[in-house]
């Protein structure tokens, strides 16, 4: 776990099978992004792109991922942000902070969805 490690990014049409170590891999047409846990533990990291998820800031050289990875569901429960292609660690949460973060998470998409189910335009659309 070296915080400052630098990652290169492919942007791809579909993620491979086989993703490597140290590659983020971007597939805009699925709006997803896959690495491998950069704890070092093998676990393959899938990080969808969308309004109520990640969102992805490619600078023309660099990629940058907002917000966090926390990888809460693995052993090594690791934690870092992903910016410039630079690995950034962060600290650990707790179990409370999990619970908290992924109940604003569930709140969030809840609201999104249904903003968007009574929008003006889908209104428009009956």
């Amino acid at each position: 776990m070296k915080s400052g490690q630098i990652l290169t990014h492919e942007f791809v049409e579909y993620i491979p099978d086989q993703l490597k170590e140290g590659v983020i891999y971007v597939s805009i047409p699925f709006a997803t992004v896959a690495h491998k846990c950069c704890c070092g533990c093998g676990h393959e990291i899938v990080t969808p792109l969308s309004p109520t998820d990640w969102k992805l800031t490619f600078d023309g050289k660099t990629i940058s991922l907002d917000p966090s990875i926390g990888n809460w569901s693995f052993d090594c429960r690791s934690h870092y942000w992903i910016i410039h292609n630079t690995v950034r660690w962060s600290r650990s949460w707790s179990q409370k902070q999990i619970d908290t973060g992924r109940a604003r998470d569930r709140s969030a998409k809840k609201r999104y969805f249904k903003d968007t189910q009574t929008s003006p335009y889908r209104m428009m659309r009956r």
